[in-house]
């Protein structure tokens, strides 16, 4: 536990312009981001007494080990700032929402010769138009299923729509009315854009003028007598208005606005957004964050903005939206709304009439959605809180192991080895911190010494950035063959700041670091703030085996020096935990939770094994001798291949044949004369019921 008094800025250091700041930590994590108004004013609130401090605030300064700042000139560049920070360096002090389910959209690809209508979830790609989001991907097929009959746009798979252009036949959806076949060219591609621009049209809202269409269309029909036009233009009337319904009329006049509602606890908060366009409802969508910092209303609905619209341009950013509190600089907000919409955004509170209604139900839905939140996370807290005690006092650890890490070895046959490094915190799966090796000092099946290979890398890897982040400093006395002997010796942790730059003061926001002094010691190092991939060590390390596999782990760890952390392994056979030096395994019940979660981390760490050597196979069989290469790309591979009609064929070539290809210099067919004549042909496949030799086909594989 650091004391802020230890990285105070000066008195007067800190300027009084706007800005944005970034508390670090000892290994120089950015562990919160915050903008002010008055930098002095806003950073002075951080270092009174302690006693002072809310609880959350408490925390986050003493294990802070100094702050620096960013001055910008205007309040919406802080804003922007802020926002630019918090998603780069994901800070743990800051409010950061998560979605609690992965919302389907609609989408329209108009990024696309022929643009697709598709169910997409996930990250948002461009030039693509997305409505939504739904509560369900079936909602989403039914709106679709009725529209088409009106807007028969694509929504076949590109290798669906491949296929029928290259048979010439359309697939069910052209023959039923319900596509207009542009893979078979019934329609141009100029006219099939227009049908996807009208789709996106009434999606957005203007709904009204396609149904008055349709029905002065209808009425025409009939009295020219063409009964059967008029009857399906009726039909397609009435599948738009059934379409219309799904989404209920909830404010007059077309109103396009964002409703954002906030639930909160003491430790919790959920927020729920509705989406109005054109007065319908059109999406709905739910967050939930923990309060790691000490935020009001303002606040969260502040960072719900940010998140909400901070990728978002254009018609994305609705004309108005409601909140239930301001944020501290409402100005701002708008302001920056504003530039990313294009046009002026209303930000406001709804006072009366229906808007105030409609935000009564969206604050339902906020508390409901929490109350759920809170009555799942107990029971799932609960869970994972026993699993880790059972597991601390089965290996008697002094602590629960909050961070464990598990490995696997995985190969075929002694072929494509491979490891994994699976990460779980506080129970659950960190994917973002998984990592793979290859076996690199020695070949074949032993996986033993894979494992202590595996591992001494990634602990040396620890080590290297335990001495980039200054936490400690080999001894100084030592000579250059004894410090590499024992690298896990420390002098206890240095807390270090960056080197501020002399010479004339840039033009631009500048960061002002402040904090300890740097050791002189040290090397001059560039810390950005992101976690390093190696930087932090686990409490507990397991690895999928038995007494080998962990008494290889231990010697691995033991060499580097490294005696606080703890291991152990999980035998597949019978589901024993092996110690080091044991004799005996360690056997759990099977109805243990601890057991559990130890069999979902072994078995994430094979998974997560076997799919990354199952690729590095694939990826073998798929090699070929171009493939060394140098500037020869697939399409003149694929060049060489047609018109030689295999590589055993190439082979047999000659310079100057190979140079007859279009696109092949001299150079190049030199360099792959060489490739091929520096490779050993495989050998012929022999037919084991004939003994027939198997000639290689055009493709250049042998069948």
């Amino acid at each position: 536990m650091a004391d802020p008094s230890s990285y105070r800025p000066k008195p007067g250091q800190i300027p009084d312009s706007p800005g944005v700041y970034k508390f670090r930590d000892e290994h120089r994590r950015v562990i919160y981001v915050g903008k002010a108004k008055n930098l002095r004013q806003r950073l002075a609130n951080y270092f009174q007494d302690l006693a002072g401090l809310h609880p959350r605030t408490r925390t986050m300064v003493t294990t802070a080990a100094s702050v620096e700042w960013t001055v910008v000139s205007t309040e919406v560049e802080a804003l922007q700032l802020e926002y630019s920070w918090i998603k780069e360096y994901d800070p743990r002090f800051n409010v950061k929402y998560r979605d609690d389910k992965s919302y389907p959209y609609l989408a329209v690809t108009l990024n696309e010769e022929f643009p697709r209508v598709q169910v997409m979830r996930g990250a948002k790609k461009k030039g693509v138009r997305y409505f939504g989001p739904y509560g369900h991907a079936w909602a989403i097929r039914e709106t679709v299923d009725l529209m088409l009959r009106v807007f028969p746009v694509r929504t076949c798979s590109a290798g669906v729509f491949k296929n029928a252009a290259r048979t010439g036949r359309p697939c069910l959806l052209g023959y039923i009315g319900k596509c207009s076949a542009p893979c078979v060219g019934r329609v141009t591609p100029e006219e099939h854009r227009e049908l996807a621009d009208d789709f996106c049209d009434f999606m957005a809202g203007r709904t009204g003028a396609y149904i008055r269409r349709l029905e002065k269309d209808m009425t025409a029909a009939a009295e020219e007598m063409e009964y059967e036009r008029a009857a399906r233009l009726r039909d397609d009337a009435e599948a738009l208005k059934r379409a219309m319904e799904k989404s209920a009329v909830v404010l007059a006049d077309a109103t396009d606005a964002d409703l954002i509602a906030v639930a909160e606890d003491e430790l919790e908060a959920a927020v729920q957004i509705f989406h109005v366009r054109g007065g319908r409802v059109r999406g709905q969508r739910g967050w939930v964050t923990d309060k790691v910092e000490n935020v009001d209303t303002s606040g969260l609905v502040e960072h719900a903005l940010q998140q909400l619209y901070g990728e978002e341009a254009g018609d994305a950013v609705p004309k108005e939206v409601l909140v239930p509190a301001l944020p501290e600089d409402p100005d701002a907000v708008s302001q920056w709304l504003a530039e990313r919409r294009g046009s002026q955004v209303s930000l406001r509170i709804p006072q009366r009439g229906d808007k105030k209604d409609l935000m009564a139900t969206v604050q339902r839905n906020a508390q409901q959605a929490l109350g759920l939140h809170k009555t799942k996370r107990a029971s799932d807290l609960t869970t994972r809180s026993r699993a880790l005690e059972e597991i601390s006092e089965a290996l008697g650890l002094d602590t629960a192991p909050l961070r464990i890490e598990c490995f696997d070895i995985s190969h075929l046959q002694g072929d494509d080895v491979v490891a994994s490094m699976v990460v779980f915190e506080d129970g659950l799966a960190r994917k973002g911190e998984y990592r793979r090796f290859q076996i690199k000092t020695f070949e074949g099946q032993d996986d033993v010494r894979s494992m202590h290979e595996v591992i001494g890398r990634r602990f040396r890897r620890y080590l290297h950035e335990k001495e980039h982040t200054g936490e400690w400093e080999e001894n100084p006395a030592q000579t250059p063959e004894q410090t590499s002997q024992t690298p896990g010796q420390t002098s206890g942790p240095t807390p270090t700041a960056p080197v501020l730059p002399t010479g004339p003061a840039p033009t631009g926001p500048v960061p002002a670091p402040t904090g300890p002094a740097p050791d002189s010691a040290a090397e001059p190092r560039e810390d950005d703030g992101r976690p390093k991939r190696f930087a932090y060590p686990p409490q507990l390390l397991v690895v999928d085996g038995g007494q080998p596999q962990v008494a290889a782990a231990k010697r691995a760890l033991d060499e580097l020096g490294i005696d606080d952390i703890a291991v152990c392994g999980l035998a597949k056979r019978l589901e024993e935990v092996w110690l080091p030096d044991d004799d005996d395994p360690v056997v759990l019940p099977r109805s243990s939770e601890g057991l559990y979660l130890l069999q979902r981390i072994r078995d994430e760490a094979h998974r997560f094994a076997i799919t990354y050597q199952r690729a590095k196979r694939a990826k073998r069989v798929r090699s070929s001798p171009l493939d060394d290469v140098t500037g020869l790309g697939d399409t003149r591979k694929q060049a060489l291949i047609k018109h030689f009609g295999s590589v055993k064929k190439l082979r047999q070539a000659t310079i100057d044949e190979i140079c007859e290809v279009p696109g092949i210099g001299r150079r190049t067919a030199e360099s792959v004369a060489v490739a091929l004549a520096s490779t050993t042909p495989a050998a012929p496949a022999v037919n084991t019921a004939t003994g027939e030799i198997i000639e290689e086909d055009d493709g250049g594989s042998t069948t």
